[in-house]
């Protein structure tokens, strides 16, 4: 499958490289790329292509948007509306206020009646997109060990086929797959980031996942 990934921060590049390992096709959607940090990555990822926000979006088969939650409106626009149709989105963004955590809080630009993706779905109408990847930090992105236990990734979306694209994906990820339903579920979905940040700030734990256990 070709992979567009907009996106080249370290979010776009752990996901890039686990796209890569599991022999996709992949390009990094990026303002510069002549950026010596993506450079880089690309000596040591050398068959990983290299694109303006538009190429990779007409690149991709399947789209991931990995950009920070304030600039997610823009990067679409800069993207071209018409190169998402009917494309699945796997979108990994939070919204994230431009303001300092409150006691290890983080804030955010939206509401819990009103999700990102949510608005971002429907900026794109006709693109099927996933909420998945918020919720965790990019070194347990893909393939996370925690002795043997797979984390749980909690997915939403409007479309089944699309959410079944994603659940392949994150199972060969290495993660369980928790789907919560239609777009209005990433007002819960999203708001996993401030949680997941807070022992981060407060004590610089950046190494867990969350898990979602069944009787």
């Amino acid at each position: 499958m070709k992979v567009g990934i907009l996106g080249s921060s370290v979010v776009g590049q752990a996901l890039g490289k686990g796209f890569l390992s599991e022999g996709h096709e992949v390009m990094i959607g990026t303002r510069d790329t002549s950026k010596e940090s993506l450079v880089n990555w690309q000596k040591e990822n050398p068959t990983v292509k290299l694109g303006s926000f538009a190429d990779t979006a007409k690149f991709g088969e399947l789209i991931v948007l990995a950009v920070s939650g304030d600039v997610a409106k823009k990067v679409i626009e800069q993207a071209g509306k018409e190169n998402f149709s009917n494309k699945v989105v796997i979108d990994t963004t939070n919204p994230i206020a431009k303001a300092p955590p409150e006691n290890g809080v983080l804030k955010f630009f939206t509401s819990l009646d009103r999700s990102l993706m949510e608005d971002l779905q429907k900026l794109l109408p006709d693109a099927k997109f996933v909420k998945a990847f918020n919720s965790v930090g990019n070194t347990l992105m893909y393939k996370p060990k925690f002795s043997g236990t797979k984390p749980t990734m909690f997915i939403c979306g409007n479309d089944e086929a699309a959410k079944k694209t994603v659940t392949d994906i994150l199972s060969a990820f290495g993660h369980d797959t928790e789907d919560m339903g239609k777009a209005e579920a990433a007002r819960a979905i999203e708001p996993l980031c401030i949680l997941w940040c807070i022992p981060g700030f407060l004590r610089n734990q950046w190494s867990h996942a969350f898990k979602l256990l069944k009787k």
